[in-house]
C-alpha cells in the first residue's frame, strides 16, 4: 500500500494515444494517495526513445494541449484534490528551458508509468530539485488494465491530431478568476502553453460582476489575482513578470493598450469580448491578435439549479448553507447554542427559520418581542407616547403602529431615536426567553431578527447565518407580495444593510431564489454542519418536530 502524502508528483510518459485512455484510472490512482496538490508532467514517449534521457522541450501541439484539458477535465471528478500540469518544459523553442525547480509544497510521492529507472532518475534531476527525497512507484499496469476497477479506462478517448500548435511571444486573457476550478486551470494552461515570454491575465472588477450569480460570495480582488499568480507560478513560472496579472475596470484592461501581445485566448462565452478588443485595437492602429477558443467543460454532477457546465457560479451556490468563516463569539454560554438568523426585506428569512424550526431549533422571534417592547404599562410604551406624542396611541389604548410608522419611516432621525428606546427592550427580553430555553435543556436556538446586525444583537449569538436575495428578485417578491407601489418597494430595499454587508457579518449564508427543495437543502446542510461542530461532547443532535 502506497503511503499518503499532501503533495505528490505525477511523471507521464506514456505515448499520447495511449495516455489520454488512461487519464481517468492515473488520477483515481493518484488521489488514492495524494491528499491535496497532485502535480503533473508530461514526458510523452520517454521509454521508446533509443538514446539516454536529456532535458529537451516538447513541441507545442495539439494532441498534448488536448491531453492536457483531458487531465483538468477528469479532475472535476476528484475528491477535493487540485491538480496542476506543469507546462514549463512544453515550448515550440529549442534548446535548453529553466528547470521546474521547487514546487509549492514538500513532494512526498513520485508516481510515474515510465519503465525506464535510469531515464526516470535523470528526468527528475533535470527538471527538480526535492528538500527530501520522495518515494517513487511505479504505476502498475493493472490501474488502467482492470475492467472491474471503480476508475473506468476512458476508452471512448478519441484519436487527436498531432498537429502543431502556434506559440506566441506574449498572450492575453481575462476572467473573473473566482475560486480557480477545472475550468480556469483549462483557460490559464492553453494560455501558458502559447506563451513563450509573457503572459498578461486580466482579472475583472467586482463593480462588472453583479449580474453574477451570487456576486457577495466572489473572493476579494486581491485573492483572485494571488490564486492566478500562484497558479501560473506552479505550471510555467519564466512567463510571469510583475505586471503579468492586473485588475480590470472595463471590458478591455491592456489588452487594447499593448503593442506587444499577438494572441488573445477566450472561451465559448467570452469570444464576442475577443472580437470587441480586436476592433478597438483596430481603431488604435494595433495589430489584430490571433484569438484561441477553448471549450467549456461539462459538469458531470450539476443540480437542476446550476449550471450544466463548471463554473465558479456553480461553485458559490454550493456554498450556500456550508460555513463560511469560523465563529469568533466563543466566551458565551454553551447552553443554548445561538444562531443569530437575518435577512433584508423578501430574502426568504421566514422560510429558513421554518425549516429550521423544523430540523430541531427553538425559535426566538425578535419582531413578536418588538410588539411588546412598547404594550400599555410598559417603560417603552411611556417612553414611546413621550418621545412621539399622544396622537400615535390608537383608540384602544396600545400604540397604534400605522401612526407611529408615518412618523418614523419617512425621517431616519425619528426612526433611530425610536430604535434606541425598542432594541435594548428586546434585547432585554431576547435574552431572558434564551435564559429560560438554556434551563429546560435547549440545545440550540434561532434569533430571527432582521435587524440582527444594525442592533448589535449579534454580540450575544454564537453564528450569524443571513438570508441573502438578488435585489430585482426582492423588488418582484415585494410588488406581488405588498402590492406596493415601485418607488416604495425600492427604497425599503435600499433603506436597509445590502447584501455583502450581511455576507461580511456571516458564518453561514442562504439564498432562496430557487425551487423549495433547494432551500430545504441549504438549511439541511447548515444544520448538518452545528451538529458537527457543537461545543459540546456530550450534546445529541435534536429530532425533528413532526
Amino acid at each position: 500500500m502506497l503511503p499518503s502524502c499532501k503533495t505528490g508528483l505525477l511523471i507521464l510518459t506514456s505515448p499520447i494515444n495511449q495516455l489520454v485512455k488512461r487519464i481517468s484510472p492515473i488520477l483515481c490512482h493518484a488521489a488514492s494517495c495524494i491528499l491535496e496538490t497532485v502535480y503533473v508532467q508530461l514526458h510523452p514517449g520517454l521509454d521508446h526513445e533509443l538514446e539516454p534521457y536529456k532535458q529537451r522541450p516538447i513541441p507545442v501541439t495539439q494532441d498534448v494541449c488536448a491531453t492536457i484539458t483531458a487531465i483538468y477535465a477528469k479532475s472535476a471528478q476528484l475528491q477535493g484534490q487540485d491538480v496542476r500540469v506543469l507546462v514549463n518544459n512544453i515550448s515550440n523553442r529549442s534548446g535548453t528551458l529553466p528547470p521546474t525547480r521547487l514546487l509549492k509544497g514538500e513532494v512526498g510521492l513520485v508516481l510515474t508509468d515510465c519503465s525506464a529507472p535510469n531515464k526516470l532518475q535523470a528526468l527528475l534531476k533535470s527538471w527538480f530539485v526535492f528538500p527530501t527525497n520522495p518515494v517513487v512507484e511505479i504505476i502498475p499496469e493493472s490501474v488502467w488494465l482492470d475492467v472491474n476497477s471503480s476508475a473506468p479506462v476512458d476508452t471512448d478517448a478519441s484519436e487527436v491530431d498531432c498537429l502543431p500548435v502556434k506559440s506566441y511571444g506574449s498572450v492575453v486573457l481575462g476572467g473573473t478568476f473566482d475560486r480557480i476550478h477545472a475550468g480556469h486551470k483549462i483557460l490559464l494552461s492553453e494560455s501558458a502553453i502559447r506563451a513563450e515570454e509573457k503572459i498578461t491575465v486580466g482579472v475583472t472588477d467586482i463593480s462588472m460582476l453583479q449580474r453574477k450569480t451570487l456576486p457577495e460570495l466572489i473572493q476579494p480582488m486581491d485573492a483572485r489575482i494571488a490564486s492566478v499568480r500562484d497558479f501560473i507560478q506552479d505550471i510555467k513560472p519564466r512567463i510571469l513578470q510583475s505586471d503579468s496579472i492586473v485588475p480590470i475596470t472595463d471590458p478591455y484592461g491592456p489588452s487594447v493598450v499593448d503593442p506587444d501581445m499577438r494572441c488573445i485566448v477566450v472561451s465559448e462565452e467570452t469570444k464576442k469580448g475577443g472580437d470587441a478588443v480586436n476592433r478597438v485595437r483596430q481603431q488604435k492602429g494595433l495589430c489584430v491578435l490571433d484569438m484561441h477558443e477553448i471549450s467549456l467543460v461539462e459538469d458531470i454532477n450539476h443540480a437542476a439549479h446550476e449550471e450544466a457546465k463548471i463554473s465558479s457560479s456553480t461553485q458559490r451556490i454550493r456554498l450556500l448553507g456550508t460555513l463560511l468563516k469560523q465563529p469568533t463569539n466563543k466566551d458565551l454560554p454553551g447552553t443554548p447554542y445561538v444562531i443569530g438568523l437575518t435577512g433584508g426585506i423578501a430574502s426568504g428569512k421566514s422560510s429558513v427559520c421554518r425549516r429550521l424550526e423544523g430540523l430541531g431549533a427553538a425559535v426566538i422571534d425578535c419582531d413578536k418581542l418588538g410588539h411588546k417592547a412598547y404594550l400599555p404599562g410598559t417603560q417603552g410604551f411611556r417612553r414611546v407616547v413621550a418621545e412621539f406624542g399622544q396622537d400615535v396611541v390608537g383608540a384602544d389604548g396600545s400604540i397604534n403602529r400605522r401612526a407611529l410608522g408615518a412618523k418614523v419611516f419617512q425621517d431616519r432621525s425619528r426612526l433611530d431615536r425610536l430604535n434606541q428606546i425598542v432594541w435594548p427592550e428586546i434585547a432585554s427580553m431576547a435574552r431572558e426567553e434564551m435564559r429560560v430555553l438554556g434551563d429546560g435543556g435547549c440545545l440550540v436556538c434561532v434569533l430571527d431578527a432582521a435587524v440582527l446586525i444594525e442592533a448589535g444583537w449579534d454580540g450575544f449569538c454564537h453564528e450569524v447565518w443571513s438570508c441573502i436575495i438578488h435585489k430585482d428578485e426582492a423588488l418582484k417578491r415585494i410588488l406581488d407580495r405588498d402590492r406596493l407601489a415601485e418607488e416604495k418597494a425600492r427604497q425599503r430595499i435600499e433603506s436597509q444593510l445590502s447584501n455583502q454587508e450581511r455576507v461580511d457579518h456571516s458564518n453561514v449564508v442562504f439564498c432562496t431564489f430557487w425551487e423549495p427543495e433547494v432551500t430545504q437543502k441549504q438549511a439541511e446542510k447548515a444544520w448538518a454542519g452545528l451538529m458537527e461542530r457543537l461545543p459540546t461532547s456530550e450534546a445529541k443532535p435534536q429530532q425533528p418536530k413532526l
